[in-house]
C-alpha cells in the first residue's frame, strides 16, 4: 500500500480522473491518504480522516511512509482555527495560505515537517473557539460544491469543517452524516450544534444544517445564511418560502 499527503493548501479531489470531472471534495494541507490506483496523470485515493475517495492529479500526490502515516492516524496533528494561516514554506521562501482545518503534520515547535518538506508557522498556533462562533465565521461563504473552506463550502462540508474544529469527525456527504450520532425524534427537542437534515421528492437526504437553537439553523445554500426552522423544514424569509423539507434531526455531542 502506498500512502501519500497535502503539501498544498488545497487540492481538489474529483469524481473522475479528467480536469473537466466534477470536485466532489478537496483535500486540505497535511491531510493524508492511500493510493488505491494510478492512471495517466492522476492517482485514485481514498482519504485518512474520511475514507471519501476520489482522483488528484498526480503532481499533487506527495509520497507517506507507511510508519509516518500510522502516526498520524494514531496521534492526529494540530489544526488551524483561522479563516487562514500563513505558513513559510522554506525551501523556496514562498508562502502558503493554509485554510482553517489543515492539519499541522509532525509539528514540531512552529514547523511542520511534511516528507522532506518544512513550513513555519505564521501566527498562533492551537487557537479554540466555540461550535457557535466557528459556525458563524463561515457566514457569507459562497456556496461551492466539494468545497470545504471559508472561501467556498457545500452543505455536509460546512458541517463537517465545524465540527472537525471541535473535535469530532463527520463522514464527507449529508446522507452518511445521517447515519452518524442519535435520533432526535422532535425540532421541538433539538439544541444547538445537532444536525438536521433534509430530502428530495425520492425521500432521499441532500441538505444538511446546524441547529443554533430554537427555530433557528445555520446552513449553506447558495451561501453560508441563517434561516428559520420548524416541523416543516427551512423557511427563508429572504424568498417568504420553504426552500428544504425536514427529514430528521441527529446529536453528535
Amino acid at each position: 500500500m502506498e500512502y501519500g499527503i497535502c503539501n498544498l493548501a488545497v487540492i481538489p479531489l474529483r469524481a473522475e480522473p479528467s480536469d473537466r470531472s466534477e470536485m466532489v471534495s478537496q483535500l486540505l494541507f497535511g491531510e493524508a491518504f492511500e493510493v488505491l490506483e494510478w492512471k495517466d496523470k492522476w492517482v485514485n485515493i481514498v482519504t485518512a480522516n474520511d475514507s471519501y475517495k476520489g482522483w488528484i492529479d498526480r503532481l499533487h500526490c506527495n509520497s507517506l511512509g507507511h510508519i509516518a502515516y500510522k502516526s498520524l492516524q494514531q496521534k492526529p496533528a494540530p489544526l488551524t482555527y483561522r479563516a487562514v494561516t500563513q505558513a513559510w514554506r522554506i525551501a523556496d521562501n514562498s508562502v502558503a495560505y493554509l485554510p482553517v482545518g489543515s492539519s499541522l503534520a509532525f509539528l514540531e515547535g512552529t514547523t511542520c515537517y511534511i516528507s522532506n518538506q518544512r513550513f513555519e508557522i505564521i501566527g498562533e498556533i492551537g487557537e479554540t473557539d466555540s461550535l457557535v462562533n466557528i459556525a458563524q465565521s463561515f457566514l457569507n461563504a459562497p456556496y461551492l460544491w466539494g468545497g470545504r473552506t471559508h472561501f467556498g463550502v457545500d452543505c455536509s462540508g460546512f458541517t463537517q469543517a465545524v465540527f472537525k474544529l471541535r473535535g469530532l469527525q463527520l463522514k464527507r456527504d449529508a446522507w452518511q452524516q445521517a447515519e452518524q450520532g442519535e435520533e432526535v425524534d422532535s425540532v421541538l427537542k433539538a439544541k444547538l450544534g445537532d444536525l438536521a437534515f433534509f430530502d428530495n421528492p425520492e425521500g432521499r437526504i441532500t441538505h444538511v444544517g446546524i441547529v443554533l437553537g430554537p427555530g433557528r439553523i445555520i446552513h449553506a445554500s447558495g451561501k453560508v445564511k441563517i434561516d428559520l426552522l420548524d416541523e416543516k423544514g427551512i423557511y427563508s424569509e429572504d424568498m417568504k418560502r420553504y426552500t428544504h423539507k425536514l427529514k430528521a434531526i441527529r446529536r453528535y455531542f
